[in-house]
């Protein structure tokens, strides 16, 4: 989906980057890539530094029914727990793939100079923006898990 949205809705603030840091299951400190990879916190600027807030800015997301897909690897591998058949290595690369090709979709039919997949790194509230549209995120995502993306124009 793509979705032109009100730049006013985007709230965003360098808190939102320290989501990074917080622990997760076999990562006491958080995200590895964080302060290390091109494109990771701290070292990216905030969203108005890198969308021009005064054109159009558009929301784009795709919906993966990560559900579906558990269930398919539970039928393969019975043996598996909960948290092997919702592991993001088994989803993310093909979810990841129409992602991208919704993001190309909307450069090509609106002349997007710009796509930032990653709104989180520039200081996005991604759940609090989906529910401005009317779509509530799931956490952990059991159901359906959508990837998002914010395209516009460069400052």
């Amino acid at each position: 989906m793509i979705i032109k949205i009100n730049p006013e809705i985007i709230k965003y603030n360098k808190k939102i980057q320290t989501l990074c840091v917080n622990k997760y299951p076999q990562h006491p400190k958080g995200c590895p890539n964080y302060g290390k990879k091109q494109g990771c916190p701290p070292n990216t600027p905030l969203i108005n530094n890198i969308l021009n807030f005064d054109k159009p800015v558009y929301l784009i997301y795709t919906e993966f029914n990560i559900g579906e897909h558990a269930q398919k690897l539970k039928q393969k591998h019975p043996d598996w727990s909960e948290r092997q058949i919702y592991c993001c290595l088994y989803w993310q690369p093909k979810a990841r793939k129409f992602q991208r090709q919704e993001e190309e979709r909307a450069k090509k039919e609106y002349n997007l100079e710009k796509i930032t997949n990653s709104p989180e790194a520039h200081g996005i509230n991604v759940g609090l923006l989906m529910k401005k549209i009317g779509i509530n995120l799931e956490w952990p995502p059991r159901k359906i898990t959508r990837l998002v993306s914010l395209g516009g124009y460069g400052k």
